[in-house]
């Protein structure tokens, strides 16, 4: 099973997006998964439910920063590089996805902008694309990881 198909099947179980790309790569960070899924919980539908950026996005920067961030508050160069892989990883799923915004991946309407419209549009269970989006965040951070693997600093 790849770990896309983990985070789908995480997300499936009831795991929100954030929880659901992080939990498919648990093996690799050195924590136990209660943990893991508390310490990300609030990341998810877009920050809080807050239909800000994808949660599978913000799951992805979590993986980057534990497999290859840094702990110096001082090493300015080594956060310069954490944001250009989290920025370049973001790209891709934009490229692929049309967006790194919750909201506008589920087709919703920008809270506050709409006109005779509601402003936050119920979208079904069924036809939201989350499991695929935990699918395809999870298989784009395995094939980034493998890439770059030798780079990998981890801290836990």
């Amino acid at each position: 099973m790849s770990r896309g198909d983990k985070a789908k099947q995480l997300f499936l179980s009831g795991y929100n997006c954030t929880q659901s790309v992080v939990m498919a790569f648990e093996d690799m960070l050195g924590y136990d998964p209660k943990t893991v899924a508390a310490i990300v919980q609030p990341l998810g539908t877009g920050i809080g439910g807050m239909r800000e950026v994808c949660g599978t996005v913000s799951g992805m920067a979590v993986v980057i920063g534990i497999l290859f961030g840094g702990d110096d508050p001082r090493d300015t160069l080594k956060r310069r590089e954490i944001y250009k892989r989290v920025q370049d990883i973001s790209k891709e799923f934009e490229k692929d996805n049309g967006s790194i915004v919750c909201r506008e991946l589920l087709g919703m309407t920008k809270l506050g902008t709409s006109k005779g419209e509601p402003k936050d549009r119920p979208v079904g269970t069924k036809k939201r694309p989350c499991p695929e989006l935990a699918k395809y965040a999870a298989d784009l951070l395995e094939m980034y990881i493998e890439k770059h693997k030798d780079e990998i600093t981890l801290h836990r």
